[in-house]
């Protein structure tokens, strides 16, 4: 019997140290992923698989939005005002008193185009000669009166202006607010 005992007893102590053992591994190993982890988002500029970029804020936007509609205004014109961002997303619209029905949509459209090519809409109308099926593009509008805003040489939103008499002032308008950002 006391045999039996001391195998039972060793058996036992066997499973106890093993199981203590495992259960050191598990954790310290289970701690090694946590540790990955927070080093790999510490630091995920210098990972290849991520970007940053700029985006204008909204207080940035409400001025140059502010100041367009503003330049219109000194020139008599009831215009809307939109920004978007650098993904097209509506961030600030304005409509100017007496502006009519169809300038908010026309406006958020130029902004979209505008920021969409990184080019004004007046230059970008200019294509439709040799590519017609630029305007069958959702959410674009190829008449003047779109600007980009740009860092470092890369759209980071746009301006687009509508109701004006002419895309020419609209784009004067769009550009007041864009050059309004400089300052």
């Amino acid at each position: 019997m006391q045999t039996r005992t001391r195998v039972l007893t060793g058996t036992a102590l066997a499973l106890a140290l093993g199981a203590g053992t495992f259960g050191a591994v598990s954790a310290s190993a289970s701690a090694a992923p946590a540790a990955r982890a927070e080093s790999a988002s510490a630091a995920p500029a210098k990972d290849k698989n991520f970007t940053t970029s700029t985006h204008l804020t909204i207080d940035a936007a409400s001025r140059a939005a502010q100041a367009a509609l503003d330049a219109a205004e000194k020139e008599g014109q009831k215009v809307t005002v939109a920004v978007v961002d650098r993904n097209g997303n509506t961030l600030v619209t304005l409509r100017g008193d007496g502006a009519g029905p169809q300038s908010y949509e026309s406006a958020e459209r130029k902004a979209f185009t505008a920021v969409s090519w990184n080019a004004p809409t007046s230059v970008l109308a200019g294509r439709l000669a040799q590519a017609p099926n630029l305007k069958d593009i959702p959410g674009t509008l190829f008449l003047a009166g779109g600007t980009p805003v740009q860092a470092s040489g890369a759209p980071v939103a746009g301006i687009g202006v509508a109701g004006a008499p002419s895309g020419d002032l609209d784009e004067k308008f769009a550009k007041a607010g864009a050059d309004s950002l400089a300052k």
